[in-house]
């Protein structure tokens, strides 16, 4: 019987509803067995074995002998989990990641709709199976991208160096800057506190933007990902001009002349 069974199911509310109880009894344990489980939930050892291969397939956690353990940020687990899959930031950012090839150097600076980026990346299953295709290398000045990146095996984590904001979690300074000029990126997504067809992209704060600029110098594909708000907004400090943004990924709520405009200047839009 491959299936939960019926007294699981009661007992549970079916595996949509068990999935995200676990993740809670993980995060708060930081390792779970299968009795442990099982007792927690009141189903059988049988029924949990599968919910933790299903995890595992999401590379939410990783299989031990007898139990599971986090692959990621313990405390964010049960939040990303349950973050509604038709949320427009997710949409965002699943559109987004399908854009990355193998083998390719893959760029994020910080924000929320890039961490989400970030996510959906190393979720792909397919770029796992390092031995048929090559693996991704992700570059972040993001300390919180980087926490969660470093824990998949089949990606290689480059951080930048710097001083780190509290408010964004990113690296900044000459430091950062100075690795930067070493490297090539091939896909960068940014995240944008401002996006418009004359402003270009552009950020709250200036010493984010002069990293974010340079990351953009260093990088062969530029996509902005910016939920619709962002959209024909400027914000305080210029990132880079229209012209140096290959991509936006937004929502479809996003001003239509606004992306209009951005079509007729060579960016490539995806709405979700």
């Amino acid at each position: 019987m491959t299936g939960d069974g019926p007294d699981d199911e009661a007992a549970s509310g079916g595996r949509p509803d068990r999935l995200p109880r676990l993740l809670d009894l993980l995060a708060q344990r930081g390792r779970l067995s299968v009795s442990d489980a099982a007792r927690a939930l009141g189903v059988s050892e049988a029924t949990v074995r599968r919910d933790f291969n299903s995890l595992a397939r999401q590379q939410l956690v990783t299989r031990t002998h007898g139990g599971v353990v986090a692959s990621s940020v313990a405390y964010d687990l049960p939040v990303r989990y349950r973050a509604n899959q038709g949320d427009t930031r997710d949409q965002i950012a699943a559109t987004a990641a399908a854009l990355v090839e193998p083998g390719q150097v893959v760029g994020f600076n910080g924000g929320t709709t890039t961490s989400a980026t970030a996510r959906q990346l190393a979720a792909r299953a397919e770029l796992a199976d390092t031995v048929a295709r090559p693996g991704l290398t992700v570059v972040t000045n993001a300390l919180n991208i980087a926490t969660e990146m470093v824990l998949r095996p089949h990606i290689r984590t480059v951080t930048l160096g710097g001083t780190a904001r509290p408010q964004s979690y990113e690296n900044v300074g000459p430091l950062a800057a100075g690795l930067l000029r070493e490297i090539w990126i091939d896909h960068l997504f940014l995240g944008v506190d401002g996006f418009g067809a004359d402003a270009g992209a552009s950020c709250f704060h200036e010493d984010e933007a002069g990293i974010n600029a340079l990351m953009v110098e260093r990088s062969s594909r530029v996509t902005v990902v910016a939920a619709a708000e962002k959209i024909g907004r400027r914000s305080f400090a210029r990132i880079c001009d229209t012209g140096a943004v290959s991509g936006l990924v937004t929502d479809r709520s996003a001003d239509p002349d606004e992306l209009e405009q951005l079509r007729s200047q060579g960016v490539e839009v995806l709405t979700v």
